[in-house]
């Protein structure tokens, strides 16, 4: 069981360049045609995500990308320390800003 983890480790994503190659090998595409698909998708995930504020994108069956967005929270003072009982922290203020989810579907899933 140990060598499993060890090997686990050993085992490196694929960087762009070696997907790209790895598509256009498998692929009738050449290379510079599989990198700009790469790319337009990328533009189109970007695009659907500007729609609003709770815009999504669905790679079908592998991925979904949600935007969400979190309102502005004010500054707290003297609120407990969830780590140290008996203690307070001074929590700073937190301006609104738009949060990332992607979630696995069912085709991804069940690839592992």
């Amino acid at each position: 069981m140990a060598k499993d983890k060890k090997a686990a480790k050993d085992v490196k994503p694929l960087t762009k360049t070696q997907m790209i190659q790895a598509l256009a090998d498998s692929t009738s595409l050449n290379r510079k045609d599989v990198a700009a698909v790469v790319a337009q998708l990328g533009e189109l995930i970007k695009a659907e995500l500007a729609k609003g504020d709770k815009a999504s994108f669905t790679l079908p069956g592998l991925v979904k990308i949600e935007k969400q967005y979190v309102a502005a929270k004010p500054a707290q003072k003297h609120v407990p320390d969830p780590f140290h009982k008996g203690k307070f922290v001074d929590r700073p203020a937190k301006e609104a800003h738009y949060k990332i989810k992607v979630k696995a579907l069912k085709g991804l899933k069940d690839m592992a």
